[in-house]
């Protein structure tokens, strides 16, 4: 089993950046593949970006596409999701998740989940 702790929300101004950590329990991390995906209110969760077990493959939503950074540091068992030019529309509980699978962008596949962060971004 993996255990998952996100941390690094809060409020900031559009056009800000924060960094999201997700720290993860088990000695199996790098056997996972790792995604971050978010929910807004009244909205549906969505995945916004996931990175392969070895940290070489990412993969993005477009909406974040080039704003948003994920990467993983496997010897701290941690992924992190920089996030740059933020937009009030990124406002969301954001969900750090680990998968068995190859690959996934879809949350149906994922088995571990944190507790999720709240990310504020005011206009």
């Amino acid at each position: 089993q993996v255990q998952l702790v996100e941390s690094g929300g809060g409020l900031v101004q559009a056009g800000g950046s924060l960094r999201l950590s997700c720290a993860a329990s088990g000695r199996t991390f790098s056997s996972y593949t790792m995604g971050w995906f978010r929910q807004a209110p009244g909205k549906e969760r969505e995945f916004a970006a996931a990175i392969s077990r070895s940290g070489s493959i990412t993969d993005y939503a477009d909406s974040v596409r080039g704003r948003f950074t994920i990467s993983r540091d496997n010897a701290k068992n941690t992924v992190y999701l920089q996030m740059n030019s933020l937009k009030p529309e990124d406002t969301a509980v954001y969900y750090c998740a680990a998968t068995r699978s190859v690959w996934s962008q879809s949350q149906h596949n994922y088995d571990y989940w944190g507790q999720g962060t709240q990310v504020t971004v005011s206009s």
